[in-house]
């Protein structure tokens, strides 16, 4: 038997405050953030940007530093709330009779 998922949190849009890019995140705690990111805001955002004209692959990247601030102020404003990890129990052992 498969544990459920734990994994569960709010998907809320974010946009860059810098260049505009629009990605989907959700905040586990207030170090852990995970950001789905669509190739319409790979080519908008700025740092993904240089980063390619200087010769890095995209998924090189490990982020943005803009972005980072924009959802960190959207924590702030209430706009995406930190959503821990469900506790989930271990499965149950099944002793054979």
């Amino acid at each position: 038997m498969l544990a459920e998922d734990e994994r569960r949190a709010a998907f809320c849009p974010v946009e860059c405050g810098r260049c505009g890019a629009g990605v989907l995140a959700a905040k586990f705690s207030p170090q852990h953030t995970t950001v789905q990111w669509s190739a319409e805001a790979v080519r908008a955002c700025a740092e993904f940007s240089v980063a390619v004209s200087l010769g890095r692959p995209s998924a090189l990247v490990e982020g943005c530093g803009s972005l980072r601030d924009s959802i960190d102020a959207a924590v702030m404003a209430g706009r995406l709330e930190v959503s821990p990890p469900l506790e989930v129990s271990p499965p149950l052992e099944v002793t054979p009779p």
